[in-house]
């Protein structure tokens, strides 16, 4: 179940917006040969598709768990917060079409990252911001956009979100794929309720994406 203050960590209230609480996970995700991929956590998983699936280039989202311990974990396990997973999105890209740099702009005005172990409304390690690269120059791009917008960024707050190595990556149950296409009036009331783009707007001006 999501846990914060506005998803009040009642099963009852998880099936409102999921519509239902249990399920299978998805399957992996195939690489297409050329494909790159990126991993982004940034809070609620279902509000990271969207900024992503708009880019020309990308070639898939998908909504999942990393950063944890247990192979394999359900939506239930990770929400209660004791598998150290985060919600977070495996991008898949051509790079010939969208630069990894270009990612990291959207992922960095999607997100509050001045804030540790919870996003907006959401709280707990499991909703963290966090950059999992893949390779040494993942690490060096990333790097040096954080560094970037530490420069440029108009908001007084440090930037908390880490850059940490990927590992493991357990794709989400199937019915948290798409999400704000499959549930869009539930995906809106939750977007608008848990305060993210008022909040994002605030950080970002009109460079929120």
């Amino acid at each position: 179940m999501r846990t914060s203050l506005f998803h009040i960590g009642s099963l009852a209230l998880a099936a409102l917006f999921c519509g239902i609480v249990a399920g299978a996970p998805a399957p992996k995700v195939a690489i297409p040969p050329g494909a790159a991929v990126a991993t982004f956590a940034g809070g609620c998983f279902w509000c990271m598709e969207p900024p992503f699936d708009k880019i020309p280039g990308v070639i898939s989202t998908t909504s999942g768990y990393t950063g944890g311990t247990k192979a394999n974990p359900t939506y239930e396990e990770v929400s209660s917060g004791s598998t150290g997973h985060a919600e977070a999105v495996q991008v898949v890209y051509d790079p010939t079409k969208v630069s990894y740099e270009k990612l990291l702009d959207v992922f960095w005005h999607n997100i509050d990252p001045t804030v540790t172990d919870r996003q907006f409304c959401d709280h707990g390690s499991q909703y963290r911001t966090a950059i999992f690269v893949h390779n040494a120059e993942q690490r060096r791009l990333a790097e040096a956009s954080k560094a970037q917008i530490e420069k440029t960024k108009t908001f007084k707050e440090p930037i908390v979100t880490p850059i940490v190595d990927a590992g493991d990556f357990w794709p989400a149950e199937d019915y948290h794929q798409d999400y704000y296409l499959k549930n869009p009036v539930r995906y809106n009331y939750y977007r608008t309720g848990c305060g993210r783009d008022s909040r994002l707007k605030q950080l970002w001006g009109s460079s929120a994406h």
